[in-house]
């Protein structure tokens, strides 16, 4: 698997960038330390100013590549959960019995993520905890319905899909599994947030992760 992925390259949504920043060293660069700089300073103090002075290079070189800082954050989440769909689709691929593929597929997208030396030049630890603490900001915005139909958020809901059909494969009557499968993906940044900054407000922490509770709460459900 590791051979496959060092030769993978995630398909982002082109209107999304004005350049691929994957198709030069500066478009890398750009998005190696825009990850660990809005890491460091948060979305709201992130700035191309900011991170042109970080790489050594002119701010105007950044907006070759980005329109704006909202959709150089919109193309990192979008590489995230595409660098999650690859994961899900190769660690389930061929397991046969449906709710041992679908807990798979639960652990893998809630679990601690761990840095993969697929791509050298992104931080996946980094760019975790970004879309734990700043996801939401990508789409809670007034122009969210006409990115939508731009496709920007096809990743996203294609993953949740896939955890959708999952669902269904374990049990066909449970009626919610759309509900189910967004609640499994939003809920788990949420209680990694929670673990992390309000501890009285969720039962996860050093002896249940998320991925226990929501492995448990799946169960539980489609069993009933």
């Amino acid at each position: 698997m590791n051979d496959l992925l060092r030769n993978l390259k995630i398909s982002i949504n082109e209107s999304i960038y004005l350049k691929d920043p994957e198709s030069s060293d500066l478009g890398k660069r750009i998005v190696e330390h825009g990850i660990l700089l809005i890491n460091e300073l948060g979305f709201d103090n992130f700035t191309f100013k900011k991170l042109g002075e970080h790489i050594q290079s002119n701010e105007s070189s950044i907006y070759r590549y980005f329109e704006n800082k909202h959709k150089f954050l919109i193309y990192l989440t979008n590489w995230y959960w595409g660098w999650k769909e690859y994961q899900l689709a190769f660690a389930t691929i061929n397991i046969k019995d449906p709710k041992h593929k679908l807990n798979q597929a639960i652990e893998i997208l809630t679990r601690e993520v761990e840095e993969d030396q697929s791509f050298n030049h992104i931080n996946e630890v980094a760019l975790n905890k970004i879309v734990i603490n700043e996801y939401s900001k990508s789409y809670l915005t007034k122009e969210v319905d006409d990115e939508n139909k731009e496709g920007y958020f096809l990743i996203y809901k294609r993953l949740s899909n896939r955890l959708k059909e999952m669902i269904a494969d374990v049990n066909e009557g449970y009626p919610y599994p759309s509900s189910l499968a967004s609640t499994i993906l939003a809920g788990s940044l949420h209680q990694h947030f929670l673990k992390d900054h309000f501890t009285s407000l969720t039962d996860c922490g050093a002896k249940t992760s998320p991925s226990q509770y929501f492995i448990h709460l799946t169960s539980n459900l489609l069993n009933s």
